[in-house]
């Protein structure tokens, strides 16, 4: 807070006097930055990267790592090339499944790559 020239503080940046202001949550604040910035929908979509291995269940989980999120597409690494393969037949079902978690932001597609062995 500043203060102004009689020394009291300058609240005006602040959308005016306390009395005057209603309590805003910090989620809509840092939502509104992010939206103005226009990276809103990329960072909620990134939330699925945290939820993946609740979206897909255990065994899919087991195998598979959602890695990132660029343009719209999920990129997700899977351990070997026989689950790539059966992972590619069931990608419209894993799509709907996210889409359904965050249906104000969805992904347009699942990209399968086989991960790298150490």
């Amino acid at each position: 807070m500043r203060a102004n020239a009689d020394g009291g503080s300058d609240r005006s940046e602040f959308g005016g006097d306390e009395g005057s202001r209603k309590p805003v949550a910090l989620s809509s604040i840092v939502d509104k930055i992010l939206e103005d910035h226009g990276v809103l929908a990329q960072v909620r979509r990134m939330s699925v990267l945290g939820e993946w291995s609740e979206l897909v269940g255990d065994a899919v989980a087991r195998v598979t790592r959602a890695r990132s999120v660029e343009d719209g597409v999920l990129i997700v690494e899977v351990r070997s090339s026989p689950w790539l393969m059966e992972l590619n037949m069931m990608k419209g079902d894993f799509v709907r499944r996210v889409n359904d978690y965050m249906p104000d932001t969805p992904i347009e597609r699942i990209v399968f790559v086989q991960a790298e062995t150490e």
